[in-house]
């Protein structure tokens, strides 16, 4: 019990404000469900708006700028603030507990998304209570959400609202792809990982690659709109095409991105149900990955009618097909399972058959709508609408049900005291379907999707009312399992340890779970630990694994080598502080002085933002050397910082990944406009001389090339036996990361001239290009010297030695990566200028 106490203490939250400071996963892991949920109630009761407004012919329930808003924002809601978060929050509280360790690889980062998510989230919120909420759909398709046909704010509060947000999933993204990567329980190799970490590490680094090219997209469109530069204005060399295809590279992805955590619930409750282990473990993780590839090959998908050629209608369309390849195989391994074990007929289950019915059937019309000429006969009307709920609510929202009844026990610690939830299953799933399964009749008789009014006299009447009437039914569903899941938490029977006979870790731990998860951290032997080792939770809770001990009150937990699942470091992680609070409320200051055009707050905001993030490392680090730590069973490992692979050197590594997704997709996007837009060439090209060019980029090459040298020094100084050569080579260090910082410096003077002499950016979209591909040079050289003068000062500090030489790697890949896409930017600059010079 001392060690439970000693535990408990070093890693609670403090009461009352203090809660406010959390960053434990549990604590953040809930908020976000919870805050996920309150946005799925507001965007059910726009939806309930819209079948109000809908259920009769000449409805005038609501007028029709007003429904453009709430159908706007019912569909912003779903997807961005519901979907996604959602599932963030999930593997937040799951994924340290089912992989053995006390907590996520950077608390800070994730306390840091939920406050963006928030504070994003509720800019929509007060833009929809003032009457300004964005009304050019959930897309925002250009020129319909440009300055043209929405001069008004409603445009920008979506642009910069949900950028907002996806501040938070980028670093959930980064947040879980280390975690599971590095920080899994000893011996829990890659193919003893429990499918759900293998399905929301697929799902995160198809968030990373997924999100850039949406986040481009919304940074031009508000650029254009703020500034007039016209990526997107087919008067002056825009494309508005570019928007649709940068929406896409994103949004199609988007749907595997809220299927695939809902599928690894469905493979983690069906054994736990069927009393048999998965079918085809091997077979499910090959599929998850094929998903997650061939999901990035279909974003075309959704503009059969814009007017593609052939050959890439052929393509797209037989992509679109070959995804439901894997997607069965999955739902063959899911019901072999069923079939060849003894299923339990209990409430998880119910809701399972329902994911069952629905997700198949939206599947089969995913498969139709594929087919180029069945698409064109059925493109933006009802029936698409339906599909998308049936894919969505089927391959989401019912395995998301089944989940909170499986896991209520492990949340709460109570068991289910009344038999509501088998009602509200059924009002949902009738309700469901008596309104979507009609609306791909109204969608074949014709009915377009966002009109507010129609005609009688159609054939749409009757249809129209049937699905309002289901759509109430449903909400009545929701609301009883509200009540239920109330029910539960206050007057349910206390739960056993592992009231389903699981064999995942999580049932290994108390329940409600502590703040430390696990006394001491246990090794796997197989995919089933429970069953493999029956007495494992007592063996964890009295001390008997690995960190069994509180050191020096410290928050300990293992990181361990991503193949072999052995040791090699121990993490410690930060506790309880409110920085991330104010790091997010600092974002935005930024984004609220982008809103309201008040341009001097922007910088303002940015640089306390830098600041407070520099704050975050003061306590991280150390000053001396520490050596190998004891960790337990006659093993020892070095502390995170000191070691090869720690979890912030890879959280860099998959930053820059994504941020070489949203370099992608801007030469994509100028290379697009020199193919496809109209007015092409321009009218004035950018004359700057070759050498200017090459001035800059050497600049920003010699800045990695003394990054790297840096480095080099560095762990060479720990080779010396002579104090005297030590300090010599520790101001050579020092002398190398202030060159990397004057390099930066120099390059961005550089592309700065360079940006003058661009022809006027808001006369024609090559302009504007040119200035998109030297602003993300000149960002980046600008962080370079941030990062090579922090560098600088830690070194001076005492922070970095031969051993401690985390933060001057972590530096080094910012600056090589600075300088391969730097050059590249202005080799595309020049190229750019060639080819279109008549």
């Amino acid at each position: 019990m001392r060690l439970h106490r000693d535990l408990d203490r070093i890693w609670s939250t403090p009461p009352g404000l203090g809660r406010l400071s959390a960053v434990n996963h549990t604590i953040v892991g809930r908020r976000f469900m919870m805050v996920a949920f309150l946005f799925f109630i507001i965007g059910g009761l726009l939806a309930m708006l819209i079948r109000a407004q809908l259920a009769t012919p000449h409805g005038a329930f609501v007028g029709p700028e007003l429904y453009n808003q709430i159908f706007t924002m019912h569909g912003s809601v779903m997807m961005f603030l519901f979907a996604i978060p959602m599932f963030e929050g999930i593997a937040i509280y799951m994924l340290p507990k089912l992989l053995g360790v006390r907590d996520l690889a950077f608390p800070r980062l994730t306390a840091y998304g939920f406050w963006c998510y928030v504070f994003g989230g509720s800019i929509l919120l007060v833009a929809m209570l003032m009457g300004v909420a964005p009304d050019s759909g959930w897309f925002m398709y250009t020129p319909l959400s440009s300055n043209t046909y929405s001069p008004g704010i409603n445009a920008d509060v979506w642009l910069l609202g949900i950028t907002f947000v996806e501040i938070s999933a980028i670093c959930a993204a980064v947040e879980i792809t280390v975690t599971i990567l590095k920080m899994r329980a000893p011996g829990m190799t890659v193919d003893r990982m429990p499918l759900f970490a293998w399905y929301i590490l697929v799902t995160a680094g198809m968030m990373l690659a997924g999100f850039p090219p949406l986040i481009l997209g919304s940074i031009l469109l508000e650029v254009e709109r703020a500034f007039d530069l016209p990526f997107f204005d087919p008067l002056r060399g825009g494309d508005p095409l570019l928007w649709q295809h940068l929406f896409w590279l994103f949004g199609h992805p988007e749907v595997y991105i809220i299927f695939l955590p809902g599928a690894g619930m469905v493979s983690t409750i069906i054994p736990v149900m069927a009393r048999r282990e998965i079918v085809g473990y091997t077979w499910i993780v090959v599929s998850v990955v094929a998903v997650g590839f061939l999901s990035f090959g279909l974003w075309v998908h959704h503009m059969f009618t814009t007017g593609i050629p052939h050959l890439a209608l052929g393509f797209f369309s037989a992509a679109s097909t070959l995804v439901a390849i894997p997607t069965g195989v999955q739902i063959f391994s899911w019901l072999a399972t069923l079939i060849d074990g003894r299923p339990q007929w209990k409430l998880p289950m119910l809701y399972l058959f329902g994911f069952f019915v629905v997700f198949v059937a939206g599947g089969l019309t995913g498969v139709m709508v594929a087919v180029v000429p069945f698409d064109w006969q059925v493109h933006d009307t009802h029936f698409v609408v339906a599909h998308m709920h049936y894919v969505l609510v089927g391959g989401f929202v019912f395995p998301l049900l089944a989940a909170a009844y499986y896991w209520l026990p492990h949340f709460s610690g109570k068991v289910a005291r009344y038999p509501l939830g088998h009602v509200a299953f059924w009002l949902i799933f009738i309700g469901f379907n008596l309104t979507f399964f009609i609306m791909h009749l109204t969608g074949l008789l014709g009915m377009p999707r966002r009109v507010f009014s129609y005609e009688p006299g159609w054939g749409w009447d009757l249809p129209n009312l049937i699905s309002s009437f289901g759509g109430f039914m449903m909400t009545i569903g929701f609301a009883l399992f509200v009540v239920d899941v109330m029910l539960h938490v206050r007057f349910g029977r206390t739960a056993p340890r592992n009231p389903w006979g699981a064999s995942t870790l999580e049932w290994a731990q108390a329940t409600p779970p502590t703040s430390y998860n696990f006394a001491s951290l246990p090794t796997v032997s197989g995919r089933h630990p429970l069953r493999d080792a029956p007495e494992l939770p007592s063996d964890l809770a009295g001390g008997r694994g690995y960190l069994g001990f509180a050191r020096e009150g410290r928050q300990e937990t293992l990181g361990i080598h991503m193949t072999a699942a052995t040791p090699d470091q121990v993490i410690v992680l930060p506790g309880p502080t409110y920085l991330p609070l104010y790091s997010a409320m600092a974002t935005g200051v930024v984004f609220l002085g982008l809103l309201f055009k008040v341009y001097w707050l922007v910088p303002v905001g940015a640089v306390l933002m830098l600041a407070i993030f520099m704050l975050w490392t003061r306590s991280t680090g150390q000053r001396r050397d520490g050596g190998p730590l004891p960790i337990g069973r006659g093993a020892s490992a070095p502390v995170h910082s000191e070691a090869a692979g720690a979890p912030s050197w890879w959280a860099m590594v998959f930053t820059l990944v994504a941020d070489g997704v949203l370099f992608a997709s801007l030469a994509f996007g100028a290379l697009f406009l020199w193919v496809s837009a109209p007015g092409w060439p321009p009218p004035q090209v950018l004359d700057t001389g070759w050498w200017v060019l090459a001035l800059a980029g050497a600049g920003m090459v010699a800045a990695a090339a003394a990054a790297l040298r840096a480095v080099a020094v560095n762990a060479s100084s720990g080779s010396s036996r002579s104090a005297g050569r030590s300090a010599g080579r520790s101001a050579g260090r020092d002398l190398w990361l202030l060159l990397a910082a004057a390099g930066h410096a120099f390059a961005l003077v550089w592309l700065v001239v360079i940006a003058l002499g661009t022809p006027d950016p808001t006369r024609h979209a090559y302009g504007a290009a040119t200035v998109a591909l030297l602003s993300y040079a000149g960002f980046h050289a600008a962080l370079g010297c941030v990062f090579a003068l922090f560098g600088l000062w830690r070194s001076r500090t005492g922070y970095v030695s031969a051993v401690r030489s985390l933060d001057l790697r972590i530096g080094s890949l910012w600056h090589g990566y600075t300088a391969v896409t730097g050059a590249a930017c202005l080799l595309l600059v020049a190229v750019l200028a060639w080819l279109v010079t008549p």
